[in-house]
């Protein structure tokens, strides 16, 4: 952790809502003129789209039915730590970016499906900000945990999350059904080794429980809206949180737990802005006393 060049990472499954999350937080550094660098978490995938497919369809002649993007065989764990490493020490970082679709492909000039040359970050940036499904991750190996000054972590209810990713797969890339299925029991050993226990590490969780019925999410005929959700924020550490003020500006909130707030779903936004921004400003004016 680094008081000059502090690091923050928001961590979440795929489909969770880490999109979203980057955003409240991009208002928050055009409201407070925080001057973020950016690092994505698929800029430290292992193999592009075309290889992905390869190395499974490998790993599945050999008996491997489990081989996903959130394991340490297809993802660069080690060049993550360096580059939070080097970021909290030195301010700049190396990474790159994945091409998603056309549209980015235009704007990096690289293929979709591909990655963009290692490049370092700007100079003189106020902090770091990561977003993807390792921002907490440690293994034996890399702990990617300890570099982050503040651990976010956003992810709904198993089957909400399942409910998300087969609406998104479907509509937005043509899956079916059960392709969808076989995805999701490909990833699971990999959800559950290197996904789920980054949520212990995080700072603050943000977890969206739906208030309808979700028993069979494969059927499941739409995503549950904000209005027919709850969130659940949990503090690792309560101290210093000003939970009247929180309930006061949240209405219909209550706590669940010494730790823990609950919350409409309408109102994560809200929720986010009121508890993340004097954390943020915390950081940047501990960075700026020091000089």
């Amino acid at each position: 952790m680094s008081r000059k060049h502090p690091i923050i990472s928001i961590t979440g499954s795929s489909g969770a809502g880490t999109t979203s999350v980057k955003k409240t937080f991009e208002q928050i550094f055009f409201r407070e003129k925080v001057n973020a660098a950016y690092i994505e978490g698929d800029a430290f995938h292992r193999y592009d789209r075309t290889e992905m497919r390869t190395q499974m369809a490998r790993e599945a002649d050999r008996g491997n039915k489990h081989f996903s993007h959130f394991s340490p065989e297809t993802n660069l764990f080690e060049e993550l730590e360096r580059a939070f490493r080097d970021y909290g020490e030195t301010g700049t970082a190396t990474t790159r970016h994945y091409v998603h679709d056309a549209e980015e492909s235009a704007l990096h000039g690289a293929a979709p499906g591909t990655f963009t040359e290692w490049e370092r970050l700007p100079e003189n940036s106020d902090l770091l900000f990561y977003e993807g499904l390792h921002g907490a991750v440690v293994t034996d190996k890399v702990n990617v945990a300890r570099y982050a000054d503040l651990k976010i972590g956003v992810v709904p209810v198993i089957n909400l999350e399942w409910i998300q990713k087969l609406h998104r797969d479907r509509s937005a890339r043509g899956y079916s059904t059960e392709a969808v299925t076989d995805t999701i029991l490909r990833r699971m050993p990999d959800y559950i080794h290197y996904i789920c226990p980054q949520f212990t590490e995080t700072d603050i969780n943000f977890q969206r429980v739906p208030t309808v019925d979700t028993s069979n999410p494969f059927v499941a005929r739409w995503i549950p809206t904000p209005d027919e959700s709850m969130v659940v924020i949990r503090f690792k550490n309560p101290r210093g949180i000003d939970f009247p003020y929180l309930l006061s500006m949240l209405p219909h909130s209550f706590m669940s737990r010494a730790n823990s707030i609950v919350c409409p779903g309408a109102k994560l936004d809200l929720a986010m802005q009121l508890i993340l921004t004097p954390l943020i400003m915390q950081l940047i004016e501990r960075k700026r006393n020091l000089k």
